[in-house]
């Protein structure tokens, strides 16, 4: 099948990491992840990944009660790069080209982001994992992957989540909830639909970046909305 876009940023939350796990990295779900993401890079799609830092903060987040704030997010930052390089070794037992870009410079263990270096490997039809969010503080990874898909030239923004898409009400509690099969940006900033974080929604909006919603533990899915397949929900200008 013909993909509809030739480069996406995938936003991935460490949470997805866990599988059924209470924290930490599930190598078979790890595994079943690259799988989906190694089925759309053999289509020719150039990727880039934002990985979240929740299944391993977690753990240490009662700990971290009562921490400043930025110290706290650099912590969670840390994590990232974590989640990182086990993606990367994933993909690499996969047969799958990757390189781990850090915000934060920690040059011993995985490459610092430069913007010019990472449009090159994205052509090169390398997989970019970039790692430690925006570098910055006060900052969610959703943030992160908004203005990483706004610098490499990305044509969408996919948030991987457990839920296959944005609901009119939690579908777990609420049997008569729709999903949204496309909604603009506008009404889901209304509505607070809860796509993303203000800031990275705001974002995504003014580069008129669109953003799909949708389930990674849903076998294709990730192919479906590539292809342009009435998958997840697309949020929209």
């Amino acid at each position: 099948m013909t993909p509809k876009y030739k480069r996406i940023l995938l936003k991935l939350s460490g949470e997805a990491l866990m599988g059924e796990d209470a924290f930490g990295i599930n190598r078979q779900t790890i595994e079943t992840i690259v799988g989906e993401i190694a089925q759309v890079s053999r289509m020719g799609v150039e990727i880039g990944v934002v990985i979240g830092g929740g299944n391993i903060f977690r753990g240490v987040a009662p700990g971290a009660a009562g921490m400043d704030r930025a110290t706290a997010d650099y912590m969670g930052m840390l994590a990232t790069v974590m989640n990182a390089l086990a993606l990367q070794d994933a993909m690499r037992h996969a047969g799958l080209a990757s390189r781990a870009l850090s915000a934060l410079n920690i040059e011993q263990v995985v490459e610092p982001y430069i913007r010019g270096k990472a449009i090159r490997y994205l052509e090169e039809g390398k997989i970019v994992i970039f790692a430690a969010g925006t570098g910055n503080p006060f900052f969610t990874t959703d943030t992160a992957a908004a203005l990483r898909g706004s610098e490499m030239g990305a044509e969408i923004v996919l948030k991987a989540t457990k839920v296959d898409g944005v609901y009119t009400a939690d579908p777990k509690k609420d049997p008569r909830a729709q999903r949204y099969a496309r909604v603009s940006f506008d009404e889901a900033i209304v509505k607070n639909l809860q796509v993303m974080d203000a800031t990275a929604l705001t974002l995504c909006r003014d580069q008129k970046l669109p953003i799909n919603v949708f389930s990674i533990f849903k076998r294709d899915a990730l192919r479906r909305v590539v292809t342009g397949e009435d998958e997840g929900t697309l949020v929209h200008v």
